[in-house]
């Protein structure tokens, strides 16, 4: 099964040059989405982790479903101001903008080491932003997975720059 085949690309969203990839098609195929889950935890299990963090928001979807799949801990890094307890931030650029990340402190144990989970690398912004957000926090990071690396963007090279292992399930 090729997995690309249930991500098609939507050209210029959300802004103009910018390839979104949809992963609608994959998440109502349930084969589909069962390999990914499959494939990710494949990535998975070279890193010694005890909590997935899923990036908002569809690192969500697939770190719920893998922290299911897993027997791990889930723990969730929003987007600014949807967290009612205490949280730290961590402010990142983007491909075609700015955006921010919390995580609620108390959510995750100190001895916790964190694997994080996103959709789709494309600059790395997201992903650096969120270890620095969880090594803030006093978090061990293992390293970072994702269904999709968009190579031309070269984010893991930013994330090699930042020490930061990562692997991804496809590359487009």
């Amino acid at each position: 099964m090729n997995l690309l085949d249930y991500l098609p690309g939507a050209p210029d969203f959300p802004k103009p040059g910018i390839l979104f990839r949809d992963i609608s098609p994959l998440l109502a195929n349930p084969a589909a989405f069962k390999e990914a889950i499959h494939q990710l935890d494949e990535l998975a299990q070279q890193f010694d982790y005890t909590h997935i963090v899923g990036i908002e928001s569809r690192g969500f979807i697939f770190g719920s479903a893998l922290a299911h799949h897993s027997h791990k801990g889930l723990a969730l890094a929003r987007k600014p101001n949807k967290l009612p307890l205490a949280s730290r931030r961590e402010a990142y650029g983007l491909e075609y903008g700015s955006n921010a990340l919390e995580i609620q402190e108390s959510t995750l144990p100190k001895a916790a080491r964190v694997l994080l989970l996103d959709d789709v690398l494309a600059t790395g912004g997201t992903l650096i932003a969120a270890d620095k957000l969880l090594r803030s926090a006093g978090f061990e990071v293992c390293g970072a997975i994702t269904l999709l690396e968009i190579t031309f963007l070269n984010g893991n090279q930013l994330l090699s720059k930042n020490n930061l292992s990562h692997q991804s399930v496809l590359k487009s």
